[in-house]
This record gives structure tokens, C-alpha cells and sequence, in this order.
């Protein structure tokens, strides 16, 4: 792992207690130039992560609040009729939303109604926002961080494939640990460690880092590795449909990512069955009549390496 990551891992670690696997798949999320979902319970820590990765890579940050009654406009923008000072004359003037930022945290995504969710979808696949037929780039980079709730809980409305599909991961946090809770109960406050928080990457360093990404190699092996695991998901694993070709390279992405993670320039099959769950069980959830926890898993016990 290069100097840098490892400083930038150290001081998560040191505000979000006990969940280095989490932190290390946030961070590969970002790497891949992917957005990543956490689904778990309030409370548990989404947030804090949130404004912690922002802190520590020294991004931009904005949070929204997402609720049954928010509009499109109230994410991506609105245009104003503004007048001049003394005079009749004035113009539309166009006030950016929060969506025009590095960071983005989408917080409790699924209390929105679909089209306030869909809002994000130009922003998250084309890096840009079209408002009243202008199109306008957003940030570099430009990562969106999205929180939900378990769709059983009361006032959602579940994401749809095709929005589910524009996350490169999901994760979830989960319960800390007896030790990691102990330390939260007697230290100070994370929340306002992750505030204050400085920055330990520049953005040159992460853009080197993201193309770094990129220059990682796949074997000829690992790729019929990947390739025997998309099309398990397509013919052979009982599943109402698999793994499009977004979604295969959503893997490879996600393990080029976890490699350079590790310092390495090559992915190992290892790295494609540490980032699997993340990547593909939230894609195959509904697939698999809901069963998503165990998708994962089902794949890995299937499909050799054969190496």
C-alpha cells in the first residue's frame, strides 16, 4: 500500500472504530471512480463515515437530507428571474444545488420518492446535470456516498434496479464490537472528530491514485475467473437474470481497486472474491427472490478458479 493511503486508512481508522474491511471498500469504491450505498440501521455510524473519507481526502463535502416531500430542484438546482438594481431589465440566474460538490452524501436515499431519487442518476453515470436544457459538469472528482435504511422499515420507497445498478458497491457496517464500542462510550465524540478532521491527500494524489487504478493488470486467467462468474450468474446459478457487461466491469474495476489497495500492479483472484459481496449482491438481490446475503456466497462456492 503506498504512503499515502496508508496514512489516509490510519486516520479512518482512528474515527470510525473497528470497521477496517468497510473503510478499505469505501476507499476502493472511490479509487474505481464508483458510488457507493451503505444499507444499514440509523445510528450506526453512515454519516460520520461520510464526512470522515471527505475530511481525510480533503474534499468538498454537502449533505442532503432526502425526504418524501424533497424535489429534483432542491438536489441538482434552480434557475431565478433576478432583476437589476433600478431598472426593469434582469435575467435568469442559475443557484447550484448541493449536487455540485466532490463529496455528496445522500443521506436516507430511500425515503424519497423515485423521481427525487432519479435526480442523481445523469449526475452519477455522466458526471454532469442537464437543468432546463443546459448541461453542466460537475466537480472532479465526484463521489456520491448514499445511506439507507432497510427497506422493511416504515415511510421508504426501495430503489429500483436500474438506480441500484449505478452504485459500484454496497456495504454495510453493522454492530461494533465489544472493544470498539467500549472505546466510543470513553473517548471523545466522532462526530466531531470527523469535523475536524485534516486533510491527508491532496487532490493531486488522488487523481495519481485513480489513474493508478487504471494501469493495474488482469491476467488472461483472472479475467476467465470473472468471466466463469458472470456467466454462472446468467445460466448457471438459478437466478431471474445475471450480471450485465456494467456490472462485470463494475468487478474488475472493484478488484483493480482492492489490488492497488495491497500494492500490487496485478489482481489476484483473491481481490475479485473480496470485493464480490459488495459488488454483486445488491445487483442480484431481487435475482435471487431477495436472498441477497447469500448470493455471494453461492457464487464463490460454484465457481472454481482453476487457475
Amino acid at each position: 500500500m503506498t504512503t499515502e493511503l496508508d496514512a489516509a486508512l490510519a486516520r479512518l481508522n482512528t474515527i470510525i472504530l473497528g470497521k477496517q474491511t468497510q473503510l478499505k471498500l469505501a476507499l476502493s469504491c472511490l479509487l474505481a471512480r464508483g458510488h457507493l450505498l451503505i444499507e444499514d440501521l440509523p445510528g450506526m455510524g453512515k454519516t460520520t463515515m461520510s464526512h470522515a473519507l471527505a475530511g481525510v481526502l480533503g474534499l468538498d463535502y454537502n449533505r442532503v437530507q432526502f425526504t418524501s416531500d424533497l424535489l429534483p430542484a432542491d438536489v441538482l438546482g434552480v434557475s431565478v428571474f433576478e432583476r437589476e438594481s433600478g431598472s426593469d431589465q434582469g435575467r435568469f440566474r442559475f443557484h447550484p444545488g448541493p449536487v455540485f460538490c466532490q463529496l455528496l452524501l445522500a443521506d436516507e436515499i430511500n425515503r424519497a420518492t423515485p423521481k427525487a431519487q432519479s435526480a442523481l442518476l445523469e449526475a452519477m453515470e455522466e458526471r454532469q446535470v442537464t437543468v432546463e436544457g443546459e448541461t453542466r459538469p460537475l466537480p472532479e472528482p465526484f463521489f456520491v456516498i448514499a445511506t439507507q435504511n432497510p427497506v422493511n422499515q416504515s415511510g421508504t420507497f426501495p430503489l429500483p434496479e436500474s438506480q441500484l445498478d449505478r452504485f459500484l458497491m454496497r456495504i454495510s457496517l453493522g454492530y461494533p464490537d465489544d472493544k470498539s464500542e467500549r472505546a466510543l462510550y470513553e473517548g471523545q465524540d466522532h462526530r466531531q472528530l470527523a469535523n475536524s478532521v485534516q486533510p491527508v491527500l491532496t487532490l493531486a494524489q488522488l487523481h495519481a491514485l485513480q489513474q493508478g487504478v487504471e494501469q493495474v493488470k488482469a491476467s488472461g486467467s483472472v479475467l476467465d475467473y470473472l468471466q466463469r462468474i458472470v456467466a454462472f450468474t446468467r445460466y448457471d446459478g438459478g437466478y431471474q437474470y445475471g450480471l450485465s457487461p456494467r456490472g462485470g466491469l463494475a468487478l474488475l474495476r472493484a478488484a483493480k481497486a482492492w489490488a492497488l489497495l495491497h500494492q500490487r500492479q496485478h489482481v489476484l483472484p483473491e481481490d475479485l472474491q473480496a470485493v464480490l459481496p459488495s459488488v454483486v449482491d445488491h445487483r442480484l438481490a431481487e435475482a435471487a427472490d431477495g436472498a441477497a446475503g447469500r448470493v455471494s456466497q453461492h457464487i464463490l462456492n460454484q465457481v472454481p478458479v482453476l487457475l
